[in-house]
């Protein structure tokens, strides 16, 4: 029986907190009902499909690249190191890896392509896509907790209105990307 990895990232565009990629491999043959784009989804069924995918996969792995780097490095280097990582816990031994979107950041990596939608059609993409998602919302929850006044718990990171006014209120934090345009403005506005 053959299998096939998905990779999937989340937290891109994200003003806040990591980057996580999971890569999550399959048998060919499984099926999780209701399984699809983490982004369709609601959190509570995330949460319950996580369960089922870690009983179903073969192997998980999951990489995380925080601020202080990806301010270094810039995006498309930060997404490659967080699905380099991902695959790195991975027994690799010639499956086929799939990364969600229309860019493959492991070109290096035999079998590898980038399929755009994976993760609304391939299991395995779905399920990094889930993976990703759930682990990366438990960690802004966790920071919301340390950072109580910026609303992390509900918008995780994005730039929502609600998080610029917490931005312009109380500056930024080691937490935040400072080089997104969007912080940069915050920061030139409170060295005035």
């Amino acid at each position: 029986m053959k299998s096939l990895i998905g990779i999937d990232e989340v937290g891109r565009g994200c003003w806040a907190g990591p980057l996580v990629a999971a890569a999550v491999e399959f048998d060919d043959d499984v099926e999780i009902v209701g399984l699809t784009d983490s982004k369709k989804l609601t959190a509570k069924r995330r949460a319950f499909l996580v369960h089922e995918i870690q009983a179903k996969a073969i192997n998980i792995g999951v990489g995380w690249v925080f601020p202080k780097e990806i301010n270094v490095l810039g995006l498309t280097e930060t997404v490659r190191l967080a699905m380099q990582k991902a695959i790195d816990q991975i027994h690799l031994s010639g499956q086929k890896i799939v990364i969600d979107g229309n860019y493959n950041y492991l070109p290096h990596i035999q079998n590898s392509s980038a399929v755009v939608k994976a993760d609304g059609s391939l299991q395995a993409a779905s399920a990094a896509s889930v993976i990703a998602k759930v682990l990366r919302d438990e960690y802004m929850v966790q920071l919301a907790l340390k950072y109580p006044d910026y609303g992390f718990e509900n918008h995780v990171g994005y730039g929502t209105f609600v998080h610029r006014l917490a931005l312009e209120k109380y500056g930024v934090l080691p937490v935040h990307r400072i080089q997104y345009k969007p912080i940069k403005k915050i920061l030139a506005m409170h060295q005035k």
